[in-house]
């Protein structure tokens, strides 16, 4: 699978308009981690949970049916997601980029362990750890 196009930021003249409608962020932030959850194929109890919301929440969300708002926690994961997801596709190749989060991994953080178990089992913080090391592997460290 290629790498798939995420929204594409509005063309606005005052960022911070953006940021003043909760409900556009939410949009924009749904659309995006549907893709990835489509692109990395994960089931719908790892998707919940990565965000940190409700399998029936997650179900609406995917269906394109919610029109609710994210917490500021979950607001901070999908940004954390979506720069993994933009990590790993500037690291590796396809399909390797989307497919990373699933595989066994032996590098210490991970334990053994396939990344997607790793944030599900950690939260936030477990999420931010991922990207940060992919953000070290790009960076040669």
């Amino acid at each position: 699978m290629s790498a798939l196009s995420l929204p594409s930021a509005p063309n606005i003249s005052d960022p911070v308009s953006l940021l003043a409608d909760p409900a556009r962020v939410a949009r924009v932030g749904a659309k995006a981690y549907a893709r990835i959850v489509q692109a990395w194929g994960l089931d719908n109890a790892a998707a919940a949970g990565l965000i940190g919301v409700s399998a029936r929440t997650w179900t609406r969300i995917k269906q394109g049916e919610w029109t609710g708002r994210f917490s500021q926690d979950q607001q901070m994961r999908l940004s954390a997601i979506v720069g993994l997801y933009k990590a790993l596709h500037l690291y590796f190749s396809e399909p390797l980029a989307d497919e990373w989060v699933s595989l066994p991994n032996t590098a210490a953080l991970f334990a053994g362990r396939a990344p997607v178990q790793f944030m599900a089992a950690g939260g936030l913080p477990a999420l931010i750890d991922t990207r940060n090391y992919m953000d070290a592997l790009r960076g040669g460290v």
